[in-house]
């Protein structure tokens, strides 16, 4: 199975956020290259939340171009064979933590959002993925800093996307 039909299976099975949920497909549909970074109309990224329930924390990124606090993601890349598998591949390298899991039951969220020329849009599918006990995060070359914040610090720090993203991985947990 292709990425992209991965992709299109995930969203089918994606029971939330109906009308964003059609607007991924949609684009899909109309773009076969929707999956990769070359296509100018936006594509599907994919991305997740490192989560530390036990200690009630979050793993965010200060991305270095767009200097704002952020989850882990970015761009499929043609060895990822799903778009959890993307997700989980991201979220590992930005925070150098290894031993990542994924919160089981798929996506916890969708964020359509517009970048800069000469993309128009990301249609990011977002995971949340589990630390495990006694991790320690290393800052990668595409991130200013990454630092832990209480649950009840993150709507202080980031945008509202992550505040969604942050409010969904809790109602899965």
């Amino acid at each position: 199975m292709s990425l992209y039909d991965d992709a299109v299976l995930v969203l089918k099975g994606y029971e939330d956020q109906a009308d964003l949920r059609q607007t991924y497909l949609d684009h899909l549909a109309a773009h076969p290259d929707g999956m990769w970074k070359a296509c100018g109309d936006g594509h599907i990224t994919a991305s997740a939340l490192v989560i530390d329930p036990s200690r009630g924390r979050v793993l965010l990124t200060l991305h270095k171009k767009l200097r704002m606090w952020l989850q882990m993601g970015g761009h499929c890349e043609p060895g990822d064979a799903t778009v959890a598998a993307a997700a989980l591949r991201e979220a590992t390298e930005e925070s150098g933590i290894a031993g990542l899991t994924l919160l089981p039951g798929g996506p916890v969220s969708l964020d359509r959002h517009p970048i800069p020329a000469p993309c128009q849009w990301h249609f990011d599918v977002q995971y949340a993925a589990l630390a495990p006990a006694g991790t320690v995060e290393v800052i990668s070359d595409e991130s200013l800093d990454l630092r832990w914040f209480a649950y009840d610090e993150v709507a202080d720090v980031a945008d509202e996307s992550v505040v969604r993203l942050l409010e969904a991985t809790r109602a899965r947990l």
